[in-house]
């Protein structure tokens, strides 16, 4: 007998819940007030890079490990992938953020000009080194999103704006929106800009290092790239022109090309996440909660997704899980 499953919130997070339930031969509905992924989610706003290696400077052991996973699901479900790897660059009176950089982050490889260039000819005659993680990817989130969206209607999966009142066992992906229920879930505010040149062309994301306004530039099609890093500690999705100004300062500091790009979107999203910046599946009753993503939406909803399905299949108990009996 076919098993009909509920999922509120169709972010990565839903959606990826979706795709692992319908591998299990489910009915799925999800309740979502939009039609599409859009604006109104925190997951449109993403980077889309999936990057476990890069991430291990500052995040836990699980999100480097699991993180692992992101790129062969993705492609699994027919989203593109880049495995192009990751560069990681510094100004010359940050050298010393380099070093610290390579000494926490494994499967990199210290490049010279010429190595650099290589890579990148754009950025090969601006900086005398740079580190290339060579085990990481990219995809290009707003355009994953829509295929996964588009696959799994097309799979049977019914889309419902209403809210109306699920029946049976539930899976909660609603991000921030479930502060309701999940007290200690807090805002991160993301600020990004998405610019438009034809005179710079990179075919890899950049991290470009340093003390105070750190960058990342992921390049999208058309000559877009998407610009951001910034990390507040609020779940106000106001625009400042303080953080934009030093992305665009950032920028421009990569490359001057920059300085003449078209600036084609400024945007802001609150990431969903918890004290310690690590995700959690929480059962309550007929509940389970898939949430805290922090800024890790695309490389960790996959694993996420799937641990959560094997709780409910297979009766385990897997990594970050909580059991609420009150």
């Amino acid at each position: 007998m076919t098993q009909a499953r509920v999922i509120i919130g169709g972010g990565v997070a839903g959606l990826c819940v979706a795709t692992e339930l319908v591998a299990r031969g489910c009915e799925v509905t999800i309740f979502d007030p939009s039609p599409r992924p859009g604006p109104h989610g925190c997951s449109w706003w993403a980077g889309g890079m999936l990057a476990p290696f890069c991430e291990s400077e500052t995040a836990e052991e699980p999100v480097v490990r699991l993180g692992q996973e992101a790129a062969a699901w993705w492609e699994r479900q027919g989203v593109t992938v880049h495995r192009r790897g990751t560069l990681v660059l510094t100004l010359g009176r940050d050298r010393r953020e380099l070093d610290r950089f390579a000494r926490r982050v494994a499967g990199r490889e210290m490049l010279d000009p010429a190595g650099l260039a290589a890579l990148e000819p754009d950025l090969g005659d601006r900086f005398d080194r740079a580190l290339h993680v060579a085990g990481e990817a990219h995809l290009d989130p707003r355009a994953a999103l829509i295929h996964l969206r588009d696959r799994l209607k097309q799979g049977g999966v019914r889309f419902v704006a209403e809210p109306g009142r699920p029946t049976g066992l539930t899976f909660d992906c609603r991000g921030l929106a479930a502060r309701d229920a999940l007290r200690d879930l807090r805002g991160v505010k993301g600020e990004m800009v998405v610019l438009r040149s034809a005179d710079i062309r990179l075919t890899r994301p950049v991290r470009l290092l340093h003390p105070r306004y750190p960058l990342y530039v992921v390049p999208r099609a058309d000559g877009l790239f998407m610009l951001g890093a910034t990390q507040i500690e609020t779940d106000d999705r106001r625009r400042s022109v303080r953080s934009a100004l030093e992305l665009l300062s950032a920028a421009y500091a990569l490359h001057p090309a920059f300085g003449e790009a078209e600036l084609v979107e400024i945007g802001v999203d609150a990431r969903p996440a918890f004290p310690d910046n690590l995700p959690r599946l929480m059962r309550r009753g007929e509940t389970i909660h898939v949430n805290g993503l922090f800024r890790h939406g695309f490389l960790l909803a996959p694993a996420l997704a799937r641990m959560a399905v094997q709780a409910v299949f297979e009766g385990s108990k897997p990594e970050f899980w909580h059991e609420d009996h009150n």
